[in-house]
């Protein structure tokens, strides 16, 4: 009789996350605010996610906001890191798929070469092991050593739900979508933000945010309410405002209120309408 052979359970992209999201404890990457614009006093405000969006490296953005979420704790030695086997970098950043272990590290490297490039992190595989060590730089590309923002300073900072890779999400996420999260996570509820001055703020196109925000509106992540105020200068004497909100569990706990009871308000989610478009 022929002894039959089972195949070794092996953890998935899914399960790998969610091991090292829960040995973050906490419940939120948080990320400072001049990740996503600079300052108003700069003379260009786009900051490092817009290299991200012009260069359409999703993959890259995906990696850097998870290593943010797992990196946890500092040492004197090495700073913000965190130090893993190449193979459970690989899982976590998805590159495992339809891809050999020497192929999925490459690609990890690569990854992480995007995001040294662009002054986010440093990078070192101890000697003697496969295992590599990520180190968090300021968010601002600084090259500044990274600081734990809202832990004895007062810059601004987002926070980033691990729901986002709990639900699966980050995967379904395009690009835009991703981008116009964060930066609508920088943002108070109810915020207005006319896309055609993006390029201006953030360094991306109008169509990027008009995309991103559809996708999170189909994704129910965002609700577009469609606000009438006067115009004095408009033929009608009125006009229409898209105000953008972002649903519970990624809505800033500070950001929790009613819309203002004063305005016409149509709540829409999910179909193109809610952008006018």
């Amino acid at each position: 009789m022929k002894q039959q052979t089972s195949q070794k359970p092996v953890a998935s992209p899914a399960e790998t996350r969610e091991a090292l999201l829960k040995r973050a404890a906490r419940d939120f990457a948080p990320i400072r605010r001049a990740f996503v614009q600079k300052k108003r006093d700069e003379a260009h405000r786009s900051s490092r996610l817009a290299e991200f969006v012009t260069n359409g490296d999703v993959r890259g953005l995906r990696a850097y906001l998870f290593i943010v979420a797992v990196t946890s704790a500092e040492t004197a030695e090495s700073g913000w890191s965190t130090t893993l086997p190449g193979m459970v970098w690989a899982r976590a950043f998805g590159t495992t798929e339809h891809a050999s272990p020497a192929s999925a590290r490459t690609a990890v490297t690569k990854v992480l070469k995007r995001l040294e490039d662009r002054r986010l992190i440093t990078y070192e595989r101890p000697k003697g092991t496969w295992d590599i060590q990520v180190t968090l730089l300021r968010e601002d590309g600084s090259l500044d050593p990274y600081t734990r923002p809202g832990n004895q300073n007062r810059d601004a900072y987002l926070k980033i739900p691990f729901e986002l890779w709990r639900t699966g999400l980050i995967d379904q996420l395009g690009l835009p979508a991703l981008a116009m999260l964060l930066t609508a996570s920088s943002e108070p509820a109810f915020f207005e933000l006319p896309t055609e001055r993006m390029k201006e703020w953030y360094g991306w196109s109008p169509d990027t945010a008009e995309r991103g925000f559809r996708q999170l509106a189909k994704e129910g992540v965002l609700q577009v309410h469609k606000t009438y105020i006067a115009a004095p200068l408009s033929p009608t004497g009125t006009a229409e405002v898209n105000r953008y909100v972002l649903l519970d569990p990624f809505i800033a706990r500070s950001a929790q209120k009613k819309a203002p009871s004063t305005e016409s308000t149509v709540a829409t989610t999910g179909d193109a309408q809610a952008l006018g478009h």
